[in-house]
């Protein structure tokens, strides 16, 4: 098993849910290779300050007596009932029940895609995060997108475009291969004023960019989505969400001298 093989199941393997074969072979691989046990241990001390630090809210108590209040209401009610208007009640709240079903159903297809947008900024900002902690934000560090460009290439099944927009105030420093969802993705890394910007690049799924909100705060930090030039975007940064997103859109227009 090598580093990209290992490095998308190391917080599978941190939760404890690789099978045993999996979690033996990423085991042997964490022996040989300081880099990703380093990369393992920034997650587990996540995942433990997350667990500390994040608040759980439990529901109290008497909600359970007002449901069972309610529920033992309805039964008496159709206890009550004749058997004619039993079956016309039941037959009206079957429609009911058809139609919160399909309430239910777009609140939850809304509700799951919100939270897909809301895990990806979180996971994009933890691993800005990492590479910030770790003093590890490039893997090629220089400002010659001619040079980034092909070394992305090179680890990569894709080719992203790099831009370097130093007249505008945004220097690129160089570039690192990171992950998201499991997959290996491009990282641009740029410095705004005394800010430091991760630009995630990967080609775009059609609708990506509309179907999640383009711009959100994680833990301080602003993220900001588009997509363009073939690509889908995403930067993190603790600079200002304006100057971000007017980055990013200045990114996906692909416009760039060549």
């Amino acid at each position: 098993m090598n580093c990209n093989e290992a490095a998308p199941l190391l917080p599978t393997y941190g939760d404890g849910e690789l099978d045993p074969m999996q979690s033996a072979e990423v085991e042997k691989h964490l022996l040989t290779c300081a880099e990703c046990a380093a990369r393992r241990d920034e997650q587990v001390a996540l995942s433990a300050r997350i667990k500390r630090d994040v608040p759980y809210f439990a529901a109290p108590p008497s909600l359970r007596s007002r449901i069972d209040a309610v529920l033992a209401g309805t039964r008496g009610t159709l206890r009550s009932r004749p058997v004619w208007d039993r079956w016309r009640w039941l037959g009206a709240g079957a429609l009911a029940g058809s139609m919160a079903t399909v309430l239910a159903w777009l609140m939850g297809s809304a509700v799951l895609e919100w939270r897909d947008g809301t895990d990806l900024a979180a996971e994009a900002v933890a691993d800005h995060v990492r590479a910030t902690l770790s003093n590890h934000l490039t893997d090629v560090a220089t400002s010659d997108r001619h040079t980034v460009k092909p070394w992305l290439s090179a680890r990569l099944d894709y080719s992203p475009p790099v831009q370097d927009l130093s007249g505008e105030g945004f220097a690129l420093t160089g570039a690192r291969v990171d992950y998201l969802e499991k997959r290996a993705v491009a990282t641009l890394v740029y410095r705004y004023r005394e800010h430091v910007v991760d630009v995630f690049v990967r080609p775009a799924a059609e609708g990506t960019a509309r179907s999640r909100s383009p711009v959100s705060t994680v833990r301080g930090f602003n993220v900001v989505r588009a997509s363009g030039a073939g690509m889908d975007w995403l930067a993190v940064s603790d600079t200002s969400a304006d100057a971000l997103t007017a980055f990013v859109a200045r990114l996906a227009r692909g416009d760039a001298a060549p």
